[in-house]
């Protein structure tokens, strides 16, 4: 007799029959979050100045139940109209509330009267390398397109289209293709924890989205302004843990602080004096933890004032004063 399990002699299942036995966690986790934030997640068809570009496809996630839908700059930056598909087939007319070019983030308002279903922005401060995570958009025009993948590292920069340096920047294996742009990056508990943005062409598998927390920031900016007026010391950096050795040795109580990676010459932070490798833990008296710390103190208010940075420069601390400028937006 063929030594072989019995099941495949006699017919019957090695399994249960209930689909949803054969489920195992990663697979619910991935299908509960699809049925929650999947219906906000909206296809954006895009018509703009023909001199410019024809317009394009890409994605958005409705933040607000009114019809506020967060996306990329890229996607609807110049656009003369703008059309969100809906996962139930609604075409609805919309606007570009505003655009921030330097995030590479936008807002959309829908323009009908509506009640649409909307997802919660997470706090992207709480991820950590290897979480799982849920990319879903319209890549190459596939709606309701869903992939998988994990956080492959944290506060990374990308250069937007404006030629800046976007921080606090989340690099995942999800795979991403064109259209997927706008779409949300979702953790597993279905709070929207990034929004995707890009992809290395060539890389296998390198994508990016950009965090919620900043997302949040601009979000604000955008509906109560039109535009994200901020200050400028030009710096690329990114969160950095303190060790305790660190902290003690300093006298610091915060776990992190976000870590000066480049500087622009000619710069406000060029001279005052700040070094690549220098550690800045405070702006005027405000603990900076990461990179979204940073991008929120540094906002309208502090342009043309001066304002002072505390920083750990060669294991010793000490306070550097500059003046921000505005950050001017280039497209």
């Amino acid at each position: 007799m063929l030594d072989r399990p019995t099941s495949d002699l006699d017919g019957t299942p090695a399994v249960p029959p209930d689909d949803q036995a054969l489920l195992d966690a990663y697979s619910r986790a991935v299908i509960d979050v699809v049925e929650r934030v999947g219906p906000a997640v909206v296809r954006l068809d895009v018509t703009t100045d023909q001199e410019r570009r024809g317009g394009g496809t890409g994605s958005g996630v409705i933040v607000a139940p009114d019809g506020l839908v967060l996306t990329n700059s890229h996607v609807v930056g110049g656009a003369t109209r703008v059309s969100a598909t809906t996962v139930d087939g609604r075409s609805l007319t919309a606007r570009v509330v505003g655009d921030d070019p330097d995030t590479d983030l936008a807002l959309v308002r829908v323009d009908a009267p509506v009640t649409l279903p909307a997802a919660p922005l997470g706090n992207s401060k709480l991820l950590k390398r290897g979480q799982l995570v849920i990319a879903i958009g319209n890549p190459l025009g596939f709606e309701s397109t869903v992939t998988t993948g994990v956080v492959s590292a944290l506060g990374r920069s990308l250069r937007a289209r404006s030629g800046r340096l976007i921080d606090d920047v989340i690099q995942t294996d999800a795979a991403l293709n064109p259209g997927n742009s706008g779409g949300p990056l979702v953790s597993s508990h279905g709070e929207v924890v990034g929004i995707n943005t890009a992809l290395i062409m060539g890389a296998q598998g390198i994508c990016f989205a950009v965090a919620s927390n900043t997302a949040s920031f601009v979000l604000g900016e955008l509906v109560r302004h039109g535009r994200v007026r901020r200050a400028y010391i030009g710096i690329a950096a990114q969160q950095f843990a303190l060790s305790r050795r660190r902290r003690h040795a300093a006298g610091l109580t915060q776990e992190s602080a976000v870590m000066v990676a480049s500087i622009e010459p000619g710069s406000p932070a060029e001279r005052a004096g700040l070094n690549s490798g220098d550690v800045i833990l405070a702006l005027d008296g405000v603990a900076i933890t990461g990179a979204d710390d940073l991008i929120r103190v540094l906002a309208g208010d502090k342009i043309g004032r001066t304002i002072e940075l505390e920083v750990l420069h060669n294991g010793g601390q000490r306070v550097l004063s500059l003046v921000p400028l505005e950050r001017v937006h280039r497209r």
